[in-house]
């Protein structure tokens, strides 16, 4: 019995609070992703520039891009009453960290950032 308490004792403190849950596993350069109370971030090996068209383009695509700063990695829009903020940030010379933050009316909405995640990943060339 004492063993299932050492194992489950740190399971249950990880999966308390704030801590991001990992989902997801390699598939095409997407690689795992992490969620947190209202954001989606995950690391691929997509190049920054084609990351950055891509997000573009879905935004535009699903609603208004309302700012963009390309020298920061910030994209911000607004799809469906939600508001999002798009962040990429440079790991390496071929790894870039892909975060999206959604809220519908100050309330998370993680089904809208995973769902631009994923699109976004999958139309950077």
């Amino acid at each position: 019995m004492k063993r299932i308490s050492y194992f489950l004792a740190p399971l249950m403190l990880l999966l308390s609070g704030c801590a991001p849950i990992v989902v997801g596993a390699v598939v095409g350069g997407m690689g795992a992703y992490a969620i947190s109370k209202d954001t989606i971030q995950g690391e691929t090996d997509k190049n920054y520039d084609s990351l950055w068209d891509a997000a573009l383009l879905v935004g535009r695509m699903r609603g208004t891009v309302t700012q963009e700063d390309r020298s920061r990695g910030s994209i911000s829009m607004e799809i469906d009453s939600s508001r999002i903020e798009v962040k990429f940030i440079r790991l390496t010379r071929a790894t870039t960290r892909l975060k999206i933050s959604a809220r519908k009316y100050h309330f998370p909405n993680l089904n809208l950032a995973q769902d631009l995640y994923l699109k976004i990943i999958e139309e950077a060339k």
